[in-house]
């Protein structure tokens, strides 16, 4: 009775995390906005131990600020963070891509499975795809983040492929205020799902590393047009004085 008492606690604290993680990634917890362990509890109907623990958890995941006194926070990204983001799953994602070409073809059995395991990702990038033509951030979000996971299992590496995980999610977190205010929308989603998964099907490094880095480019194309933007818009702080350098115009207002 005691482990399965354990395990019912495991995985409600795993439920309400992933609740969070949702009303974040929907934009119904915005970045700043503040809240205790007792205000969720109540929400959603639960003691308070499982709900601290999830909190700890989306802490220990970049995406909460925690204060002693004060609370949980939604963590504020900046455009800075958002490059940042960007610049390490560049990194990343080129040394997997070296790495993988540097190998000899999978063996017949392997083969087969990740053909299996296509069969999947093809419709998460079918999904994708069209979610980003119409514009459909809630439809969007889920099906991107499923795709690139089942796409970096693939590699067979947990730790590179959690890694990337987590980046996106903050990536995402970061991205949702700005566009779910923007008119153009479709235009800042990328769409290239379907033409990651051929490149990768056909093990044809060049198509691979060109969509890749359109990938990359089109994400930091969005985050140079946001530092241009109207500093009103989230994550922002007014452009200092000619002259003066010491401000930093990706961070937001204290």
């Amino acid at each position: 009775m005691r482990v399965s008492g354990a395990v019912t606690r495991s995985t409600l604290r795993q439920q309400i995390a992933d609740a969070l993680r949702d009303e974040v990634l929907a934009g119904r917890l915005q970045p700043g906005r503040e809240f205790t362990v007792k205000q969720i509890a109540e929400q959603y109907g639960v003691s308070a131990t499982p709900v601290r623990e999830a909190l700890f958890d989306l802490s220990a995941q970049g995406l909460l600020e925690s204060d002693q006194h004060r609370g949980f926070k939604v963590y504020q990204f900046t455009v800075a963070d958002y490059r940042a983001m960007v610049e390490a799953r560049t990194l990343v994602m080129d040394g997997v891509i070296r790495d993988v070409f540097r190998k000899r073809p999978p063996s017949p059995a392997r083969q087969l499975r990740n053909r299996d395991a296509l069969v999947s990702v093809r419709r998460r990038a079918e999904e994708a795809a069209r979610a980003a033509r119409g514009g459909d951030l809630d439809i969007l979000i889920g099906y991107d983040l499923r795709f690139w996971r089942e796409l970096g299992a693939l590699a067979g590496n947990t730790y590179i492929s959690d890694f990337l995980h987590r980046l996106r999610v903050q990536a995402w977190v970061f991205a949702v205020p700005y566009l779910r205010g923007d008119a153009d929308v479709r235009d800042w989603l990328w769409q290239g799902h379907a033409d990651l998964v051929a490149a990768v099907t056909l093990r044809d490094r060049e198509a691979l590393r060109v969509v890749i880095d359109q990938y990359n480019g089109h994400a930091m194309s969005w985050a140079d047009r946001l530092a241009a933007a109207d500093p009103a818009r989230p994550g922002h702080a007014p452009q200092p004085p000619d002259g003066d350098e010491s401000a930093d115009p990706a961070r937001p207002e204290a």
